[in-house]
């Protein structure tokens, strides 16, 4: 039971209302269904993994050019909150500057967010991570 909603084997309530209910922003929920930012680039400069504690595997792609992130795209294996929080990256680097997205933080993730299950905040701490590590590796190579 879900607030008082009965689901039955054939899902009378929607994924929206169980991520609602569960204590999701409807923006962290349009997120995870829409997916956006899905994908790996064919023509990135950076693609870095990572894995979180929890065992939620994410996968950054960055296409850069004249130090601006002109497109980038998150694979994730993992539950709403990494999906969602990889996606409000997405929206939150392209067409910034590398030193730009080199301050994004988890706080700049959650505000984008607006909400996520307390539990779920280690899902933004690891899209923060993935994003500076990718960051790290590009800068390493150039």
């Amino acid at each position: 039971m879900i607030h008082g909603q009965t689901i039955d084997h054939a899902g009378t309530a929607s994924e929206r209302e169980i991520l609602a209910a569960n204590g999701y922003s409807d923006k962290a929920i349009n997120y995870y269904l829409t997916k956006p930012h899905m994908g790996i680039l064919s023509d990135a400069d950076q693609i870095t993994e990572m894995v979180g504690s929890c065992g939620d595997t994410m996968g950054i792609s960055i296409k850069v050019e004249d130090g601006i992130i002109v497109d980038a795209k998150y694979q994730v294996l993992g539950c709403p909150g990494a999906v969602s929080s990889a996606m409000a990256v997405v929206d939150l680097i392209k067409g910034k500057s590398i030193e730009y997205a080199r301050t994004i933080d988890d706080g700049d993730i959650f505000r984008l967010l607006e909400r996520l299950p307390s539990k779920k905040h280690e899902c933004i701490q690891l899209a923060a991570k993935s994003l500076q590590k990718a960051l790290d590796d590009y800068a390493n190579k150039s």
